[in-house]
């Protein structure tokens, strides 16, 4: 295996990506382990990170490993303070210094974004946007990234204007999974009808969306409800949920979806039903676009 010139990763709650790259920014190799801030130690990060990449280090000089996520939380292995909006999505000028014990590393560590007012913070997602913004510099507009919590960014001339967060892909876990919808949800399987159906109704009336959530159960016992139906009705909901919450935000803006699919292409067939253009980017793509431009700043 050839040694990496310099290393990537997205640490998150629950896993970790790494890219090894050549001095073009060219991937050697890519590796996952599944686990990340939700079940580390302060004392367990380098030991994880060495057993994942350790073979692709040089075992004569450091290696410079740039992260990007729930690694520089509170609690985490080294805490990288928050930078404020207005800012750049870029914070590859900020990155702190992690002090590891083995000298085939070189650790360091990107800030997140936090917003005073309404209280909002991220990690990871701001350098999705950066990998964004770096292929496409001009954009100005909102960029959507779906997920556990889903972020609304507004961007404009190049930073990060503000954001708000929402719990859709969290609620969407606990509804289907632990609470008494869980016997009337599929495991799997989607209906595109039915989402839409389900978006919708959470546009037409937002105020009843805890009715209609319940009302699933109700439909599986006295009509039947077919589960794929169920949970699509169930996703559409919450995904109109949020984006009635968001309007502000992309009402007459241009959106990119910045995700991984399923998840972000039902984020994009909900705006486009509200007549919103959108454009698509894969998530993992745009955190290494932005981890490579964040090097760029800090080499």
């Amino acid at each position: 295996m050839t040694t990496a010139d310099w290393i990537a990763a997205d640490w998150g709650n629950t896993n970790l990506r790494l890219w090894a790259l050549d001095a073009q920014d060219t991937v050697l190799a890519e590796r996952e382990a599944p686990q990340g801030f939700s079940t580390l130690e302060p004392g367990d990060w380098e030991p994880l990170l060495l057993a994942t990449c350790g073979d692709l280090l040089a075992p004569d000089r450091a290696t410079p490993v740039l992260i990007c996520g729930a690694a520089g939380s509170r609690g985490s292995w080294r805490e990288a303070p928050y930078r404020t909006v207005p800012c750049l999505p870029n914070g590859g000028a900020e990155a702190v210094a992690v002090a590891g014990t083995d000298p085939r590393l070189s650790v360091h560590i990107l800030p997140g974004i936090n917003q005073l007012a309404p209280p909002a913070v991220m990690r990871s997602e701001e350098t999705q946007v950066a990998g964004f913004l770096a292929g496409q510099p001009d954009f100005d507009g909102v960029v959507c990234l779906p997920g556990t919590h889903t972020k609304w960014v507004h961007v404009s001339a190049g930073e990060v204007v503000s954001f708000m967060s929402t719990m859709t892909g969290e609620l969407f876990g606990l509804l289907s999974k632990r609470s008494i919808l869980r016997r009337t949800i599929a495991a799997e399987g989607h209906d595109e009808a039915a989402f839409l159906a389900g978006v919708e109704a959470s546009f037409r009336d937002p105020g009843k969306l805890l009715n209609a959530l319940i009302s699933l159960r109700a439909k599986a016992i006295v009509a039947g409800l077919d589960p794929v139906l169920a949970r699509s009705t169930l996703s559409g909901l919450l995904v109109g949920a949020d984006l009635t919450a968001a309007r502000a935000y992309w009402l007459g803006r241009e959106v990119a979806v910045i995700g991984a699919e399923p998840i972000a292409g039902h984020f994009a067939k909900a705006l486009a039903a509200q007549g919103v253009p959108v454009r698509m980017a894969e998530g993992h793509a745009m955190a290494l676009a932005g981890l490579v431009a964040a090097h760029e700043v800090l080499a």
